[in-house]
């Protein structure tokens, strides 16, 4: 049942993060973006797959019997995923492209903790979110290049 509930939260971040951004497929299209700037449609397969991995890695964790060392990892954890859903209504609500580097700065240092953490409890948790942190640190290039790009 605790991994439906991970699975939950990392999901509902995924909604809130598209509500925040209904209208992010127009935006990103209409932004100057650079050469190597995936196509829009690509965005919603990638995270629905990383939002499991980033669900089933935290409940993983949570199964570990050292509960001192369980909270430490899912409190960067927790904080990954504010991070997170922060960015999108910064990138595509409020347009807000240097903030939005600035979060995703912040979540990529998050997120490399996370994994640090989840590493000690967990092998298999922590090589769940490796290809989490690789999209992010596209993502953050991305943002800095569009950034640029739209100033």
């Amino acid at each position: 049942m605790a991994l439906v509930g991970f699975l939950a939260v990392s999901y509902g971040v995924a909604a809130l993060g598209a509500l925040a951004s209904v209208d992010a497929g127009e935006v990103y299209g209409a932004l100057e973006r650079p050469s190597w700037a995936p196509p829009s449609w690509l965005f919603g397969p990638v995270w629905t797959v990383l939002y499991a991995t980033i669900g089933v890695s935290a409940w993983l964790v949570w199964r570990h019997p050292d509960r001192h060392q369980v909270r430490g990892a899912l409190t960067w954890w927790w904080v990954q995923l504010v991070l997170n859903l922060a960015w999108t209504p910064l990138f595509f609500a409020a347009r807000q492209y240097g903030l939005a580097l600035l979060d995703i700065t912040l979540l990529l240092a998050a997120l490399g903790t996370t994994i640090v953490g989840f590493r000690r409890l967990s092998v298999t948790a922590a090589a769940l979110l490796i290809p989490y942190l690789g999209w992010v640190a596209f993502a953050a290039a991305l943002n800095a290049s569009i950034w640029q790009l739209n100033s």
